[in-house]
Formats: structure tokens, C-alpha cells, sequence
């Protein structure tokens, strides 16, 4: 699972620390951009967002064991200088499923919408294989 913040979900917190889930933890643009890019077809891009941290440099706990331990740690990002400024390279993000809330929908697929759902959904729509949409009209 693929998050920006990971909340305080009793559920997920379950399922982390038992072991049942792997997650990486990206800064929350990094992670729009990336649904971006995927939904357009953009394999890759370059940010300088979580340069210097433990996302750059890698190591940071993905999966635990049932018994707390850690299994899995993330690796380190491939980076490059443009300008005189270091950039992390980042892969583009797609899924098979995307579940989406609109305000209005069409029978062929237009999607509007309105409010705080236009912050990700569009993008989230776009990065899925199949994508499925709430919509109020």
C-alpha cells in the first residue's frame, strides 16, 4: 500500500504491525504526481521532495512480522544533480482497481468533480486499470 499518511485506522494499524501489510510512505505531492504520471502514461519524473531524508537514503521499515520485527525496509532512491540540485527519481503509479467518490457522472465515463474531491480522485481515476466511481447524480 502506497500512502501519503497513514492516519490513526485501528484496522490498518492492525494490519501493519501484524505483518499483514506492506507499506511505503511517500510525502503527499510526490504521491499526487505520481498517480499523475501514471494515469498519462509518464513511467518516471524527478522531485527534490524527501531529498536528505530517511525516503531518500532508504532503510525505513515496509513490513513487519507478526511477532514486531522488521522484515522489509525500503531501498534507497536512485537520484541525479540537475543545475547544481539534486533530484529523486520517481516511478509513475497505476493499479488495477481505482475507487473514486463525483458529483455527477455520465454513462460514458465523465466524471465532475466538486470540493475537496478534486484534490486526488481525478488523478486516482486516471492511474487505474478499471476504475469505479461514487458519483451523487
Amino acid at each position: 500500500m502506497t500512502v501519503a499518511f497513514v492516519g490513526f485506522t485501528k484496522e490498518f494499524q492492525r494490519q501493519f504491525l501484524g505483518g499483514e501489510l506492506e507499506v511505503e510512505l511517500v510525502p503527499m505531492g510526490t504521491l499526487a504526481e505520481r498517480l499523475r504520471c501514471g494515469g498519462a502514461g509518464i513511467p518516471a519524473f524527478y522531485s527534490a521532495a524527501g531529498y536528505g531524508t530517511g525516503y531518500h537514503r532508504g532503510g525505513l521499515p515496509v513490513r513487519l512480522s507478526s511477532s514486531g520485527e522488521v522484515v522489509a525496509t525500503s531501498s534507497p532512491k536512485e537520484e541525479r544533480t540537475f543545475g547544481g540540485r539534486p533530484w529523486l527519481l520517481e516511478e509513475g503509479l497505476t493499479g488495477d482497481f481505482s475507487l473514486v467518490k463525483a458529483f455527477r457522472g455520465d454513462r460514458f465515463g465523465n466524471l465532475q468533480y466538486r470540493h475537496t474531491a478534486r484534490n486526488f480522485n481525478p488523478a486516482v481515476a486516471s492511474a487505474g486499470r478499471v476504475t469505479v466511481a461514487e458519483v451523487e447524480e
